[in-house]
């Protein structure tokens, strides 16, 4: 046996160790590969695939996100990997190995072990490239799928690509090869820990540094954002490192000190286990903890944005399509009666008609601070009551009285124009001889019952005296159409809004193509973003399944010895399961707990429910931990077991 065939078996002996690392390093290599295939694709490159060059653009970045990531994740499993083989690298001294040669064979290992990688997630990204253009034309809405076609630039910049990084990394680790002494190597496992300390101290600050960051969170608006966003980050990331690395030490100490708990069954040796192995592997939890934050925050953020973009589209245009024009009955945009003759003919049928007659309102207002006026459309009690409740969705009842109005908002932002409530205001309408006075009793944000920005609803006889005196031409007419099935009805609107004039396109509005618009743009994030997040999951979970193997000689001795003095099989199986599942799943309970608050502030922002749509994803997400857990807890109880047949 020459040394590369020394090298490579030694690849094949430590493949328990190295399985979560080769597997998600066939991930990344995978979906860099199926990205670098769309990036290259000449379909693609020479726009003959519709928002192909937007999508081209996102995909570059995630490329650059990617490669990123799986430098520092290989850095990190490279150096636990040599960590965990300190025993292995002492006999090998021993035996007269030399530090150039135990170099060279880890050199060999690792080529042996990034060319396999590279080239299994090359044959993975080349075998689910169709399946990945077949959904991505679906979401594109393409008339024909894309083709499918593998790039050489795509081959050459995936295996050049990540060989260089494989190798760099390599070389950058060797150095910790081979600098301890023997006795030192070959006791490494074997060293006496000191107990683990923490500070009471330190645990209050984790506390209120987490207290603070969700209380920040919870209270988060579009006014405070952007003055909240980094204290929230930085006193939650703060908070979760003090939480592994004290307040885990406190609570098992609390536990081992309450000997009704201590001194049940294999408690004793679990939780003994535990207030060292959490302290031990707390900068890890840290780590993996923080990344399910993300990984969950960003896939329900791209989910909410995705599932809530109909709603919203809903809230800021109320009709399908709608229009308005000044002057009564002078159909500048479009003749309604035009607009129905083209829903008949296509078989297309109404769920209610909007015809809404205003006036032209200048109302003062505050506006970024300062004093300044808005336009608004005023309109009748009744008006606004009755189309309210044709829309379904939850508008208020208005009553109001003599003198008095309610300021409608479209938008649900708090950036929107503010009016003084409870005081008397001047408002100047167009064609009406004078200023009248009206005191604004109520605001309502995200109410409107038509396409307008701004609304002023008064008294149904004030309007009725104020419509009479204006003249016709000065009035402005709200015209909306829903359509029953809206959403499919997309090739009928374009159909309408062709015949509106070019100068005149600006007075229309068309629901339907832009929500189909801006689902289409969303779905492509979500699809392309779920790549990345599986990669940072799969990530997370393989530091846990690493940092795992790395203590299986220490742990397997111990068990071993327990063993014989008469620990039986199930309990050391019960032991191992509660201690693996408590490092699995704790930070992922953080990271949920993190994430909550994160939804709770993105529904803060976009006036909706993000947490009942982040629930999905919470879901899912722990069903695939769950699955990560029994697949890592199987094969490191089989290789404790194992040893006692030995």
């Amino acid at each position: 046996m020459n040394f590369r065939q020394f090298a490579i078996k030694n690849v094949r002996g430590n493949w328990h160790q190295s399985i979560a690392y080769f597997l998600s390093s066939v991930f990344s290599v995978m979906i860099f590969f199926i990205y670098a295939a769309f990036i290259f694709h000449p379909d693609v490159i020479n726009g003959h695939i519709y928002m192909g060059k937007g999508v081209r653009t996102g995909m570059m970045f995630c490329e650059y996100i990617v490669a990123i990531f799986s430098f520092f994740f290989i850095l990190y499993s490279m150096s636990a990997f040599l960590k965990s083989r300190k025993k292995e690298f002492g006999l090998l001294s021993l035996f007269g190995m030399t530090r150039g040669q135990m170099r060279k064979m880890v050199l060999y290992e690792s080529i042996a072990t990034s060319l396999l990688a590279i080239g299994t997630g090359i044959a993975l990204g080349a075998l689910f490239l169709k399946l990945f253009l077949m959904a991505l034309s679906a979401i594109l809405d393409l008339a024909e799928p894309i083709r499918f076609f593998i790039p050489g630039k795509a081959l050459l910049l995936t295996a050049a690509g990540f060989f260089a990084l494989f190798l760099v990394i390599t070389l950058f680790t060797l150095f910790q090869v081979g600098r301890s002494q023997i006795i030192d190597l070959l006791k490494a496992s074997k060293k006496p820990k000191s107990p683990p300390l923490a500070s009471v101290w330190l645990v209050l600050l984790s506390l209120l540094c987490l207290g603070a960051g969700y209380y920040m969170a919870y209270t988060m608006t579009l006014r405070n954002a952007i003055m909240y966003m980094l204290p929230v980050v930085g006193l939650v990331v703060v908070g979760t490192f003090f939480l592994f690395t004290q307040a885990s030490v406190i609570v098992f100490r609390f536990l081992q000190r309450r000997k009704g708990i201590y001194y049940k069954q294999t408690n004793l040796m679990t939780i003994a286990q535990l207030v060292f192995k959490m302290k031990d592997n707390a900068r890890i939890l840290f780590t993996v903890s923080v990344m399910s934050a993300v990984i969950l925050t960003a896939s329900g953020t791209f989910y909410v944005f995705f599932l809530a973009s109909k709603e919203q589209q809903m809230d800021m245009l109320p009709q399908s399509i709608s229009f308005h024009e000044k002057g009564l009955d002078t159909h500048a945009v479009i003749d309604p009666d035009k607009v129905k003759s083209i829903l008949q003919e296509d078989g297309v049928k109404l769920d209610y008609e909007l015809k809404l007659a205003a006036v032209t309102a200048k109302v003062p207002v505050i506006k970024q601070n300062r004093d300044k006026t808005s336009t608004a459309m005023l309109v009748s009690e009744d008006d606004y009551n009755y189309y309210g409740q044709l829309l379904d969705r939850g508008r208020p009842i208005l009553n109001v009285d003599p003198g008095h109005s309610v300021y409608v908002n479209r938008f649900n932002e708090e950036t929107q124009p503010q009016t003084e409530i409870g005081k008397p205001l001047p408002i100047q309408i167009e064609g009406y001889p004078n200023a009248i006075s009206l005191t604004v009793d109520k605001q309502y944000s995200g109410e409107a019952v038509a396409s307008v920005s701004e609304m002023l609803v008064v008294d149904a006889a004030q309007y009725d005296e104020i419509m009479k005196t204006v003249p016709n031409d000065k009035k402005i007419v709200v015209y909306g159409f829903e359509l029953k099935n809206w959403t499919s009805q997309a090739d009928t609107a374009a159909k309408i809004e062709a015949l509106v004039p070019e100068d005149m396109k600006s007075s229309f509005d068309n629901r339907i193509s832009l929500y189909l618009s801006y689902k289409q743009s969303m779905g492509l994030t979500l699809f392309i973003g779920l790549f990345i997040s599986v990669l940072f999951f799969i990530a997370s979970g393989s530091m846990i399944y690493f940092k795992l193997f790395t203590e299986l000689e220490e742990d397997r001795e111990q068990f071993r010895s327990l063993n014989r003095i008469g620990m039986t099989l199930g309990e050391i199986r019960r032991s191992v399961t509660m201690q693996v599942a408590i490092i699995f799943f704790v930070p992922c309970v953080v990271g949920i707990v993190h994430t909550m608050f994160a939804m709770k502030a993105l529904g803060n922002l976009l006036y909706t429910s993000a947490l009942q749509y982040s629930l999905v994803v919470v879901a899912i997400y722990i069903v695939m931990q769950s699955l990560y857990f029994f697949a890592a807890r199987r094969s490191y109880l089989n290789r404790i077991i194992k040893s006692f047949t030995r």
